[in-house]
């Protein structure tokens, strides 16, 4: 007896870019891989490569300029708003929340696709904001405002909001920028094992490729001629890495599994 296998994130002959004034501007194209539950994947690439378009193209934030994007079974264009922000969540660099908010009121905030139209949380609502506050171990900062976190803090809460929405799918944009290498490390860290504990999916683009390289359970590899998707054990064994950056600089060590500058 055969079982299908149903993906909780694919992408089908994706083609990604931008549309102006009817000039279709093309970044990538014929992009296709398939996620599954419990993984965390990063997204890696040089800068200009397509990455944050990628993501918010998966998204649906910018249209795709071809292919097809599933969620469940189910495709993106098939979705409403309201049905899609119950299946994914969002986590853009730069969006800070109001500054007058605690950190329970944030992650709250990731109950609005459930609450009812005057927004007031339902004893679920509550339980799952507490729940994830346990998970995160925020419990001492809870009743902090935003501007009082360190920027590791405030990725954490972040990250909270986006599992206070209890989606399958959870996509982060840069979520180490602006953190010091602990902190870096630890966040990609926090994210593997809220991955694995929580079975969601979660999909984050990265200029740390080293740390990517030993947390990640699958990594997506963006360069301007080739899109590879593959566990960082058989990219490396692929040499998959040896033409993410030229190389006048910098070279990939396939021994050690890291970057090395040219002295």
């Amino acid at each position: 007896m055969s079982t299908t296998t149903t993906y909780t994130l694919e992408a089908n002959a994706l083609s990604i870019g931008y549309t102006h004034k009817n000039e279709i501007t093309t970044i990538a194209e014929n992009l296709s891989f398939q996620l599954q539950k419990g993984e965390l994947i990063g997204l890696v690439g040089a800068n200009g490569m397509g990455k944050s378009t990628l993501l918010k193209t998966l998204c649906g934030m910018i249209p795709s300029l071809g292919g097809v994007v599933t969620f469940n079974g189910k495709q993106l264009k098939n979705y409403t708003e309201q049905n899609l922000a119950k299946e994914l969540s969002i986590v853009l660099t730069g969006a800070i929340p109001p500054s007058n908010l605690t950190v329970s009121e944030i992650i709250a905030l990731g109950r609005q696709p459930y609450t009812n139209w005057i927004g007031s949380l339902s004893k679920q609502d509550k339980a799952k904001v507490i729940e994830v506050i346990d998970l995160l171990k925020l419990s001492s900062l809870k009743h902090k405002k935003s501007y009082e976190l360190s920027d590791g803090q405030l990725q954490k809460v972040l990250l909270g909001r986006a599992l206070a929405q209890d989606t399958s799918v959870i996509v982060l944009d840069e979520p180490t920028t602006h953190l010091d290498i602990y902190h870096k490390a630890y966040i990609l860290k926090l994210l593997k094992e809220v991955a694995h504990t929580t079975q969601k999916t979660i999909l984050f683009s990265t200029h740390e490729i080293d740390l990517a390289i030993q947390l990640c359970d699958q990594m997506m590899i963006l360069t301007k001629d080739n899109f590879t998707v593959d566990q960082p054990c058989n990219l490396i064994s692929k040499g998959s890495f040896n033409d993410l950056f030229p190389k006048d600089l910098i070279h990939f060590d396939q021994t050690t599994g890291s970057f090395r500058v040219h002295k």
